[in-house]
């Protein structure tokens, strides 16, 4: 695990935090240790708390590996696929805390957290792709047709709209928003809410409602793979 990523796991909660030092680009060294901190989790079979730094959930993919590349870009989509994915199937419950700014893969991420707490300011969150001339992926879409509300759908995937964390809330990326100072106080009592669950029926429950959902997003990471324009 590289220094970008820490994780930290007592009485039950395990906490994840991305730190680069800069804007938390999500490149293959972040995903690498992204996993290796869910390994963990899992292991120990804990809720989990991901966040950023101050002032920052991420700002998405890493640009700078992105552009060596088409099949370089397409691998390291698929990565961030296959992590969203499996924060959507992870065995315990997810709570994303968004420190920050939530832009595009960031905010995949914090779309597939079953809890998501916005940190309350003059942040940015949103899906900027068609913004910055990407056109969004297979997975990417259908991950936020199942979380984002139909009114807010088309500005937010075709629209490339950006909200301040309030009305995040209403456009479906966050449950909730928190002062700054109060996020960890805020994370800490859904962790401790959501650890009164049954794990065993939260796991069952959980899968099986998303079963169609994740069968189709297992064909978009496909697709994407071998036909990522289509």
């Amino acid at each position: 695990m590289s220094d970008s990523v820490t994780v930290t796991i007592e009485d039950g909660v395990a906490r994840i935090a991305m730190d680069d030092g800069k804007v938390n680009v999500l490149g293959y060294a972040m995903w690498d240790s992204l996993e290796a901190a869910f390994d963990q989790a899992e292991e120990a079979g804990a809720v989990v708390i991901l966040q950023g730094r101050d002032g920052i959930f991420s700002g998405g993919f890493d640009l700078k590996e992105m552009s060596k590349g088409p099949q370089n870009a397409v691998e390291l989509t698929s990565r961030g696929s296959k992590m969203a994915r499996r924060i959507l199937s992870f065995p315990t419950p997810v709570i994303g805390v968004s420190t920050g700014h939530c832009i595009a893969m960031g905010a995949f991420l914090m779309l597939a957290c079953d809890y998501r707490i916005g940190a309350a300011g003059d942040f940015k969150t949103g899906l900027n792709e068609t913004m910055i001339g990407m056109t969004m992926h297979n997975f990417g879409i259908e991950l936020a047709r199942y979380r984002i509300p139909l009114h807010y759908f088309s500005r937010a995937v075709i629209n490339a709209e950006i909200w301040n964390p309030q009305d995040a809330v209403s456009a479906g990326f966050y449950d909730r928003t928190a002062p700054a100072e109060q996020l960890a106080a805020a994370a800490a009592m859904a962790a401790e809410m959501f650890g009164n669950l049954n794990m065993t029926a939260f796991n069952g429950t959980k899968n099986k409602s998303r079963k169609d959902l994740l069968a189709l997003l297992d064909r978009c990471i496909e697709i994407d793979l071998v036909a990522p324009g289509s």
